[in-house]
């Protein structure tokens, strides 16, 4: 523990170190602020309304947004929608990647190149996604409205500057939190820009939500306890499951040594029983948005069976069935195994491993080591998809589990745990992550002791 303190000094000691920790707190200083600044145009009374009815009936699709976007969709601030626009652009692309055999064979033959295509591809994705995701945002806050509008949004007549002006200040909006990220990851903690603009949104939302429980003051100090409870098991059930590790035996060959050769080399192949991280919540989460997103432009259809079966969509994608919660837990699960198998077969361990001369003992070389390897990564990723699959429906547990107990019960109180789940895997990642990348930092700074406790 002495290492682990002296090690924090060092911080501040090396310039470097410090510049880079102090811009990165500028730059999410700067994005928190943005964050307050409303979009034009909109109604503050009508959104006010909405802002009461979501606390006194809860909803956990908002609370899914609000978290992504880290807590700006309920004021609908500029950056309403946050990163998210260009983390979907992202995982589409990822996903293409392997379904186009004429991006797979680019991505084999340069993998530098690959990824700069990639991430230009991903911005132009990001434009119409963020476009989409905005006039959903816009139509189902007007739907939401009782009568009052958020935004009287169209493209024809006198609306259509006000709604342009909304819809393109959204999109902008966007575009600079992305902006931001990435000078993070550029001039701050490196490749961490997107994940820390998330989750500085889900720690500023965190007082709010203890605020929230404690306003009840029939059952403020079990919701309290309760929610410390759910906290820590979280977390230690997410650091054990991030840390779970198959340890595949490799053997690779002995070197020359002048004229004799070397014994051959034991070592362990480590593949992770959760590769794919908070990735297949968000993405499920976009797919599950989408029903929503369009049953809100047919919500006020003069044709009666058009505009109902909009609304029985839309309260079935609300986030409050249960049909919607057992969609989500498949979806996750589904999307865990793809996902993993994506990335996988991108990392092509078979050819790799056969490059330097190493085998797995009992495995041929090539095709079939990566044969093995991969059902391997799937057996082991079947646990870590049904973690995923609980965290992603935890708020529903929890409801039923307060129902139960007779304690609050309501999907309110089901949102405000949405942070101590979906939200704590987002955490817990982007802490560990940044830790190791400052333990990285301070090594190649020639500073041997580790901020990390062994």
């Amino acid at each position: 523990m002495k290492k682990t303190w002296s090690a924090w000094r060092y911080l501040w000691k090396s310039e470097d170190i410090r510049r880079m920790l102090l811009m990165s707190l500028l730059l999410l200083v700067i994005y928190r602020l943005v964050a307050n600044i409303p979009t034009p145009g909109i109604n503050s009374e009508a959104l006010q309304a909405i802002r009461d009815q979501l606390a006194s009936t809860g909803g956990n699709f908002f609370g899914f947004l609000d978290l992504l976007s880290g807590g700006t969709v309920s004021r609908f601030s500029l950056l309403s929608m946050g990163v998210y626009p260009y983390i979907t652009a992202q995982i589409i692309i990822q996903l293409l990647i392997p379904i186009i055999p004429a991006l797979q064979r680019r991505m084999e033959e340069n993998p530098s190149e690959g990824r700069k295509m990639m991430e230009k591809w991903t911005y132009y994705l990001t434009v119409p996604m963020a476009a989409l995701s905005a006039v959903g945002q816009i139509n189902i806050f007007n739907s939401m409205g009782g009568g009052l509008k958020v935004l009287d949004f169209g493209l024809t007549g006198d609306r259509l500057l006000p709604s342009l002006a909304a819809l393109l200040s959204m999109i902008a909006g966007t575009m600079f939190a992305i902006w931001l990220g990435e000078l993070i990851s550029e001039y701050g903690i490196r490749g961490q820009g997107l994940s820390l603009v998330i989750f500085s949104g889900i720690v500023a939302a965190m007082p709010r939500n203890i605020i929230a429980i404690m306003a009840d003051e029939n059952s403020r100090w079990i919701m309290l306890s309760l929610m410390i409870v759910i906290i820590l098991l979280t977390i230690f059930a997410i650091v054990y499951v991030q840390q779970g590790r198959r340890h595949v035996p490799v053997m690779y060959p002995g070197r020359r040594i002048g004229n004799r050769m070397s014994m051959p080399v034991k070592a362990t192949l480590p593949l992770m029983v959760n590769m794919s991280g908070m990735i297949p919540l968000i993405f499920a989460g976009a797919i599950l948005q989408f029903p929503a997103i369009l049953s809100s432009w047919f919500i006020n259809s003069k044709t009666v069976w058009v505009a109902s079966f909009a609304q029985s969509v839309q309260n079935t994608f609300n986030g409050n069935s249960i049909w919607y919660g057992l969609m989500y837990f498949f979806m996750v699960v589904i999307f865990t195994f793809f996902y993993t198998d994506v990335l996988f077969s991108q990392q092509n361990y078979g050819e790799n491993l056969k490059k330097v001369g190493a085998q797995i003992p009992g495995v041929n070389r090539g095709g079939p080591t990566q044969k093995y390897l991969t059902k391997v990564q799937r057996r082991i990723t079947f646990p870590g998809a049904l973690f995923l699959g609980i965290v992603a429906i935890l708020p529903y547990l929890l409801t039923e589990l307060l129902k139960v107990i007779g304690i609050g019960g309501t999907s309110s109180s089901a949102g405000l745990f949405l942070v101590s789940a979906s939200g704590l895997l987002i955490v817990v990642g982007v802490v560990r992550d940044t830790f190791a990348t400052i333990d990285a930092e301070l090594k190649l700074h020639g500073y041997q002791d580790s901020i990390l406790v062994r």
